[in-house]
């Protein structure tokens, strides 16, 4: 038997006054003898309870676990107010857990969960697709306030639910706009809509991309649900009892080498959309399908799809002002997320055919598998810093209509902190909003087998949240809360909304829960995390975002930067800030000495600061907001006139050089210019250390007629011209594809350490000397192969004006051999043989060239790069040896009045014959005349 002391005799308790009852209750398990005394005492005094006895006490057996109560038992328990239907049967209490709607096998149900602290009254809107249109509900099931809540989470079960339905919820509760009682600050309750569930995981408003809500109906009548033609009424979809299970064909995550990766960030309907794709359903996931050999021939192995989670794209339909065509403004990029469980409903051809939320799913998992079989990642442009709900303006659609202070960042009033530019600002660092943002993530990695996501302004996920005292309701009904501060905001002493904890609202942490737990989630734990360490209210964290052990990668805006003005010849120290930017910006990722004038890496964010390795820098040379390639090297200013907006719009300062003509021009010596420029450009951004990103279009020479801020157009300027991209009249495809090939045969440009200066050496006009005076416009480099046969490559870059003649450094044993020369024409400018360049053209090219190199020097024109690689003498000597036997040959044979087989120089002037005869091209008259010199001159030996 087990037994304990009772305390000694004399022993006294000191009990508060306000628990009188817990002294009495201390008679049932102390047996005080007839000699204890328990005194009485006023309000205020303590209770005196003296102990005069001491005995032994048995203690009951207890079991070593609690009986279990299954879930089963109570989610089974009916709800008595509602009764059955045609389309369910009669509704159960349900369980609290998942959020969401999902069938639950045992119950026999679809179970509904939706968590919300401050709703008073819930209701389950259920519509049929044709209701759904004209704006009505079918069944509205109210949720009991005592048998359909646990805790903050309103849930219910529907058995034999009929899973054509779709549903959404009208949920009741203080609002600050319409009672300014206390309590309320903060509030957005509004029971006049219906309100998507967050935990949806597929929505229907439209059927197909860009077009309207019913017209017939009056969105301002009380009567009809919607608030517009661009915003109709939305509903989700229900699970079905049997989903047709996705047959993955045994996929699994690709997990390539960040070092590895050259990024393509592309939009899914801009990708096919164009009438020239030639694909069978374009602008949609399938149509993406269609296309991804292309990619894989490109040599890109991952894409990042601009924001495919639920958006519409009619946000922003009104007239766009003078447009000659009447165009519409769209959201186009998809910035703006209406839910974040959601695959974009209207890019998937599924849901255009007719066919439910379950296709869809199907249709993108399809588009993964397909990307995963070719050996490409797929990457997400994910927005978790505002919703498409806005400022106390915007509609009401989801997350302010169930838990505005929850979900969004407030003020004491109820304003919304606005650090994303967008009217709102997600609540990141709030418990509930980091569980929802970390099963968001979760969801798509292992529903949808995405690799990775890269988070759209990531700074706003290191400021604090906004936090707020718990509203309880009176007792009294119409009286107002009764609770700690009557559930007002929690402030400092200086009315400073807080995180609860004392920090302000808004202060960027140095260890921000959102960004760890993510960072050290185990499901999360393989997948790429990409930031853009920024956000609109200035915070820059660029170098220094909360990384947890390098789990991070940023896109390096300080690369563009540099890049752009050291290649368009600008004065100051950019050779030097150039050269960083090649070796994968140390300077910004190793160092952790910060500028004195970054502040966040001065302050709470100098311990990520430094220590890290070149794939920390997402390199990039432009982007979908800004510049295309081709507009970078065409236009001085911004040319945003088509936007309706004055051209005020759209980022000013763009780094960029029209190359001696602003916008198309004939000038041939302005086009050599340009297309050399590009190259340049794709050269600094592939040879770069760090993980490159190209923009859709820049492979081929898109150019968007200098507007760079296009985020409202569902038009050609943002749309892929296939045409063009099989012309490829200039040659640049081919060099971007062959360049990319370059890249994934040199492991030493997918370096993961940084280099020292045993890997690489600088040179200027002459060897070993290098240039870094505010004037220097030439930067070059040997970077060495270290491997068994040894090897490296010589790398130069002249942005000056003038041409000019490097001495080569001389490495024991080899010779350089020249491959890449932005200069000359295509296909020249790389020797990397393919279809449009046989193997001896390449050879003969190179040994053209080896009179140059052979002599320990190499001639760069203006504006061009040059790259040559280290190989054994032997291998040179034996091509000379080849080519003048070869030539020996050509020129018996021909003595003997045999046939001779063409010479490379021969089939060049035939392929070049054949290109200047193409229709169109900028480059004819250069062609053709280049094509009757090299047919018109006489073999010689």
């Amino acid at each position: 038997m087990n037994a304990f002391s009772v305390p000694p005799r004399g022993t006294k308790y000191i009990v508060s006054s306000t628990s009188r009852h817990a002294a009495q209750q201390m008679h049932k398990l102390v047996p005080f003898s007839p000699r204890d005394v328990v005194q009485p005492c006023r309000p205020g005094k303590p209770l005196i309870v003296t102990c005069q006895s001491a005995m032994q006490l048995t203690v009951p057996k207890t079991v070593t676990a609690p009986r279990q109560v299954p879930v089963k038992s109570i989610a089974l328990e009916p709800v008595v107010v509602q009764e059955a239907t045609t389309a369910y049967g009669k509704p159960l209490r349900g369980s609290p857990t998942p959020l969401g709607a999902t069938y639950n096998k045992e119950m026999g149900a679809i179970n509904f969960a939706l968590q919300s602290s401050g709703a008073a009254a819930v209701k389950l809107v259920l519509f049929t697709e044709a209701d759904l249109t004209d704006g009505k509900s079918t069944y509205e099931i109210t949720l009991d306030p005592v048998y359909n809540k646990t805790g903050d989470v309103w849930h219910i079960a529907l058995p034999g639910c009929d899973s054509v339905l779709l549903y959404g919820y009208r949920v009741s509760g203080p609002n600050q706009d319409q009672n300014k009682q206390p309590g309320t600050a903060g509030h957005k309750f509004d029971n006049t809509q219906v309100i998507i569930d967050p935990y949806a995981k597929a929505i229907l408003s439209r059927r197909r991309y860009g077009e309207l809500g019913p017209k017939h109906l009056d969105y301002t009548s009380s009567n009809v649900l919607g608030l517009a033609e661009t915003w109709p009424q939305a509903g989700a979809f229900l699970p079905k009892p049997q989903d047709e299970e996705f047959d993955w064909e045994g996929d699994r995550p690709l997990e390539l080498p960040m070092e590895d990766s050259v990024i393509y960030e592309m939009h899914v309907r801009g990708f096919t959309a164009h009438p020239s794709s030639g694909v069978q359903a374009p602008g949609t996931y399938l149509g993406l399908i269609e296309k991804l050999d292309y990619l894989k021939s490109l040599g890109v192995n991952a894409i990042e799809l601009l924001p495919t989670f639920e958006f519409n794209e009619l946000e922003y339909y009104t007239p766009i002002p003078g447009s000659p065509t009447g165009e519409h403004r769209f959201n186009f990029w998809g910035y703006s997320t209406v839910n974040f469980f959601c695959p974009m409903a209207r890019y998937s051809y599924a849901i255009a055919s007719g066919a439910d939320g379950s296709a869809l799913q199907q249709e993108f998992k399809l588009l993964v598998r397909e990307a995963h079989k070719r050996g490409i990642e797929v990457i997400l442009d994910v927005v978790f810093n505002h919703t498409a709900e806005g400022n106390e303006m915007g509609p009401t659609l989801s997350f302010r209509g169930l838990d505005n202070r929850v979900y969004y960042m407030l003020a004491p009033l109820g304003e919304y902190y606005n650090y994303s530019g967008c009217g709102n600002t997600m609540n990141c660092n709030h418990p509930t909003v980091r569980k929802f943002i970390v099963d968001c993530l979760r969801y798509w990695v292992t529903e949808y087998h995405v690799d990775g996501f890269r988070f759209d302004l990531a700074s706003i996920m290191t400021r604090a949240h906004s936090a707020w005292h718990p509203t309880i309701p009176s007792a009294i009904p119409g009286s107002p809360p009764t609770a700690l501060h009557s559930g007002g905001a929690i402030v400092d002493e200086a009315g400073i909304m807080t995180d609860g904890a004392g920090v302000p609202t808004g202060t960027p942490l140095s260890d921000p829960p959102l960004v760890a737990a993510i960072s050290e989630d185990p499901v999360l734990r393989n997948v790429k995390l990409i930031a853009e360490a920024w956000d609109c209210d200035g915070l820059y964290q660029v170098g220094a975002f909360p990384h947890y052990g390098g789990r991070w990668s940023e896109w390096n805006g300080g690369f563009r930067d540099t890049v752009r003005q050291f290649l368009k010849g600008t004065e100051g120290p950019w050779a030097g800030n150039f050269a960083s930017a090649l070796c994968g910006s140390p300077n910004i990722y190793a160092n952790t000495q910060p500028a004195e004038t970054d502040w966040w890496a001065n302050n709470a964010g100098h311990r990520w600061r430094g220590n890290r390795n070149p794939t920390a820098s997402i390199n990039f040379v432009s982007a979908h907001d800004g510049f295309t390639l081709a507009d970078l090297v065409a236009y001085n200013d911004k040319h945003n006139e088509a936007n309706g907006e004055n051209n005020r719009d759209g980022e000013s300062h763009n780094l960029s050089w029209n190359c001696g003509h602003e916008g198309q021009t004939d000038r041939i010596d302005v086009n050599r210019l340009r297309q050399r420029q590009m190259r340049n450009f794709s050269c600094a951004l592939l040879l770069a250390h760090g993980v490159p990103m190209i923009q859709m279009g820049d492979e081929f020479g898109h150019s968007k007629a200098g507007n760079n801020n296009t985020y409202c157009h569902d038009s050609a300027l943002n749309w892929v011209d296939w045409q063009q991209v099989q012309q490829d009249e200039q040659g640049f495809a081919r060099f971007v594809r062959r360049l990319i090939t370059f890249r994934h045969r040199h492991p030493e440009l997918r370096r993961t350490t940084y280099v020292n200066d045993n890997d690489i050496q600088w040179h200027g006009e002459a060897a070993f000397t290098p240039d870094w005076s505010d004037s220097s416009r030439l930067v070059a480099y040997t970077l060495k192969k270290h491997t068994p046969n040894g090897g490296g490559l010589y790398v130069a870059f002249n942005t000056g004006h003038l041409p000019k003649v490097v001495e080569l450094p001389q490495w024991p044993g080899r010779a350089w051999q020249a491959v890449i020369d932005t200069s000359k024409l295509a296909p020249f400018d790389i020797l990397i043989p393919d279809e449009h360049l046989a193997p001896e053209e390449a050879k003969q090219s190179q040994l053209a060239a080896s009179m140059w190199t052979g002599s320990g020097y190499y001639s760069l024109l203006p504006w061009s790069c040059c790259v040559l690689e280290s190989v054994p003498e032997t291998e040179v000597a034996a091509l000379r040896a080849r080519t003048k036997d070869g030539q020996a040959v050509a020129v018996t044979a021909a003595k003997a009045g045999g046939p001779t087989k063409p010479t490379g120089e021969q089939q060049q002037a035939q392929r070049a014959a054949k290109r200047a005869a193409s229709p169109g091209s900028l480059m004819q008259e250069i062609r053709a005349s280049k094509a009757a010199t090299l047919l018109s001159e006489p073999e010689t030996a």
